[in-house]
This record gives structure tokens, C-alpha cells and sequence, in this order.
């Protein structure tokens, strides 16, 4: 079989059973966990270094780097478990579920393959609650695959060890809070306790669900495992346009033409992705700002358009690539009410381990709620800046305070005549205030839209 340009959604057919193991063997499913059959652990572990494959969940670590902590050897400890994080929960996000829902086979193949290169026999997928499709689908591929002894006891005989392999994945049904997908929080889920996080060190991949060696990654992580085995770390390597490997699930969401998702090369520029993928602007709006990778990322601009996509390009301009998934903010909409909204899911999600969070993100909820009924005043837009400083990195347990905080530091720094106009005329230009008298009708041409570039 070529390579393929599209290795993530290439099982995805037009045909109803595509998720099934019979359709996904039929394109080449399972060839890269039998190539990884015929490959050393340490060969294994080199490849997916070499194929700079990074965490594809939002943080973008290396893959084969943070792999490469856990203990091996003889005096390693015998049980490992890898644990897939598909508790997608972040706003704007919905990447994973079309994977989980459609080729559900290609994560239980990356599971095989970090199996062998880990020593691992126990892999587990941490589910959205919510997801009933895609536990189903995944529950009848487990199925198939232990019919088939895919899974289990004895799958195959490796030729350099001579070993039969011992694999079998669980699910697990989130319980459904944000949280549970940082990493610590969600093994604390599994162990049957509160979801928090926990301090590292140690790191799970030293001491993780149990006490034992783990690793966690990505739905879409896994994912990338067989084809980076099957064609190689070279051909991964050369998928991407810029400085960062392979392809990426990308997505939009908003007042676009054709919301949805799509396979493209990682770099390829914010532009192309809206103008081309999703069609423009629907017809009458206007792009204000955008959120590049879900709800807990800094908002970008018109003038970022030409950016590639990819974590170091995003990154120097202040914000975070994440999850890959844009969500659109038009000129027709508050965007303090839009940072209210995600600041408002935030502090809902908050475990309440660490102050910041816990009292911080509340509190801006409140300024926020207070400015937006046109009761606020200059010194709220102060506070509000004095508490994205408090919940910034470094200052609270867990990343979930200081990504929340992003669109809102970001709002401040570059829709602050927004905060000020809610203040100044005690109502919302945009929605109206009915108290007032003043309604929406004039949105459309709000004078406020400055940073406004028309996509088509």
C-alpha cells in the first residue's frame, strides 16, 4: 500500500461500517501493529521519537520523549498501563469524537503499538460521559477484536523474542467534569477518587494509575501510532508544512459557511483553514477574532490569518495552538459575553483544590455578569486584569485557571473599547439592554468593529 497524505481518516468511508474490523482491515487496518510485532521495543521507542510526533491533546509535549520515561529494564516494575484521554470536554472541541465514533479500530491498534513499545498489558480509554456512540462503537470493536484474539492472551508471537503478547483494553465511562482531562486528575477519577490533580513529581509515567508506570495521551495521538510504524518516522515527518510532524484534525466552529473538520498538514495557515475548508464567513458577519484552539486559548486576529498552524508559529504570537479547533467570534457578537460564557464553564469545572480557581475564576464571573448588564465600572476592567495575574501559570495547581483566563486576558488586550463602551453607555452594544430602551438592532454596523476583515 502508498503512503497515504490522510493517514488519520483514511478509514473513514461512505460506507455504514466503516468503523468496523472487517472495513478497516479491508484499507490496511492493523498493518502497522503487525510490522511492530516484527520490531524491538527499542526500535519501536527510536521511531516514534524520530517522527516528532507531539501530544496532539493541546499541550503539544513530544511524544516519544515523554514515552521515554518510564522505567524499563529488568528492574522495572512488571505492570504498566497506557490510558487514553477521550474525556473531550473542552469548549469548542470536538476533534476526538469523530474519531472515537468512526475508526475506533485505528485507537485500539495505537493501544497494540504502545503496548509492544512500552511492555505495557493493560490499556484503558478514558470516555466522555456523553459519548454513547462512540462507547458503543468502541465496545463492539474491543468485542471483534477479542473474537479474532486481537486482544488478549497470546495475540502473536513476536520473532525476536519468541513472546506471545498480552493486551486487553477497558473503557471507562467518565464521570463528566473538565478536569478529568488533566492527566493526574483523570488517573485520581479511575482510582475511584475525587478528581484533582496531583503534585509531580513523581510524574505518571514513573508513578501513575495504582502506583505504577503510565502514560496518557490523546485520542488523536494514538492514532497517528500505525501509520508512523507502518510507513515510517521520514514519510510522518514530511506530511507537515512547517517545523512540526504529520497531519492534524483541525476544525471550526461558528458563523462560517461550512463548520466541521477536516485532515490537513500541520502548518497549514488559519487562512486556509477558514477561507477554503469552512467556506468563509456566513453571509452578513464579519470576523472579529478567533480562538485558535479551543475554549482556554488567547483570541487572534484578522491580521494573524497567515499564520501556520502549528504549536511554535501559535505560540509567538501569545496564544496556544490546542486542540486545533478555531472557534469564531463575528462582528454581530458580544465578545464579552462570549469570554462570560467560557469564563462562567470554567469556574463551574473547577475541582476548588487550589484558590486561584477556586475564588478566582468566580469572581471574574461576577465582574464579568456586572459589566455586561451595564452596571460596571472602570476599576471592574482593572480587577479583572489583577486576576488573570493570579491565575496565571505558575500561580495555581493545574493548568485549567490559567486557560481559562486566556480569552479573557486576551479580550482585555484587544476588545478593551468593548469592556469600556458596556461601561460608558451602561448597556451591551451589542444585545441591548431592555431596562434602557436600547436593543440590537444597530449590532450590525456596531462602530466598536475594528478589528473586522471579511472572509469569503
Amino acid at each position: 500500500m502508498s503512503a497515504p497524505q490522510n493517514p488519520l481518516t483514511r478509514f473513514i468511508t461512505d460506507k455504514p461500517n466503516c468503523w468496523q474490523l472487517s472495513e478497516y482491515q479491508s484499507h490496511g487496518g492493523y498493518d502497522g501493529f503487525t510490522r511492530a510485532m516484527e520490531m524491538s521495543p527499542d526500535e519501536l521507542l527510536d521511531t516514534i521519537k524520530q517522527s516528532n510526533l507531539r501530544g496532539r491533546g493541546g499541550a503539544g509535549f513530544p511524544t516519544g520523549l515523554k514515552w521515554s520515561f518510564v522505567p524499563r529494564g529488568e528492574a522495572a516494575p512488571t505492570e504498566k498501563y497506557l490510558i487514553v484521554n477521550a474525556d473531550e470536554m473542552e469548549p469548542g472541541a470536538f476533534k476526538d469524537r469523530w474519531l472515537l465514533e468512526q475508526t475506533p479500530h485505528q485507537i485500539i491498534e495505537g493501544l497494540l503499538i504502545g503496548g509492544l513499545t512500552l511492555g505495557a498489558t493493560q490499556g484503558y480509554i478514558f470516555l466522555r460521559g456523553d459519548y454513547y456512540l462512540a462507547e458503543e462503537r468502541l465496545q463492539q470493536a474491543i468485542d471483534e477484536c477479542r473474537k479474532q484474539h486481537l486482544l488478549g492472551h497470546g495475540i502473536l508471537k513476536n520473532s525476536n523474542t519468541g513472546h506471545a503478547f498480552n493486551f486487553d483494553i477497558h473503557i471507562h465511562s467518565s464521570a463528566g467534569r473538565y478536569i478529568c482531562g488533566e492527566e493526574t486528575a483523570l488517573i485520581n477519577a479511575m482510582e475511584g477518587k475525587r478528581a484533582t490533580p496531583r503534585a509531580k513529581p513523581p510524574f505518571p509515567q514513573v508513578a501513575g494509575l495504582w502506583g505504577k508506570p503510565t502514560i496518557v495521551n490523546n485520542v488523536e495521538t494514538f492514532c497517528n501510532l500505525p501509520h508512523i510504524i507502518n510507513f515510517g518516522s521520514d514519510w510522518f515527518k514530511a506530511l507537515g508544512k512547517e517545523q512540526d510532524a504529520g497531519t492534524k484534525i483541525f476544525g471550526v466552529s461558528g458563523r462560517v459557511k461550512r463548520p466541521g473538520l477536516w485532515e490537513l498538514p500541520m502548518g497549514t495557515s488559519i487562512r486556509e483553514i477558514i477561507e477554503r475548508h469552512a467556506g468563509g464567513m456566513s453571509d452578513g458577519y464579519r470576523l472579529k477574532g478567533l480562538l485558535p484552539g479551543g475554549g482556554s486559548t488567547d483570541f487572534l486576529l484578522e491580521e494573524h490569518l497567515d499564520t501556520p498552524m502549528d504549536y511554535d508559529a501559535i505560540g509567538k504570537l501569545g496564544s496556544r495552538m490546542g486542540t486545533g479547533t478555531i472557534i469564531i467570534l463575528d462582528d454581530q457578537y458580544c465578545p464579552v459575553s462570549m469570554v462570560l460564557n467560557l469564563v462562567r464553564f470554567f469556574a463551574q469545572e473547577s475541582c476548588g483544590w487550589c484558590t486561584p480557581c477556586r475564588d478566582g475564576l468566580p469572581w471574574a464571573v461576577s465582574l464579568l455578569e456586572k459589566i455586561e448588564r451595564g452596571e460596571g465600572e472602570l476599576k471592574d476592567i482593572e480587577q479583572l486584569e489583577e486576576l488573570c495575574n493570579f491565575a496565571a501559570p505558575g500561580n495555581t495547581f493545574c493548568a485549567l485557571a490559567p486557560g481559562a483566563v486566556e480569552p479573557l486576558q486576551s479580550a482585555l488586550k484587544y476588545f478593551r473599547q468593548d469592556f469600556e463602551a458596556h461601561i460608558n453607555h451602561q448597556c451591551c452594544p451589542y444585545h441591548g439592554d431592555v431596562a434602557t430602551g436600547i436593543t440590537a438592532t444597530a449590532k450590525a454596523h456596531n462602530p466598536l468593529n475594528t478589528n473586522q476583515v471579511e472572509v469569503k
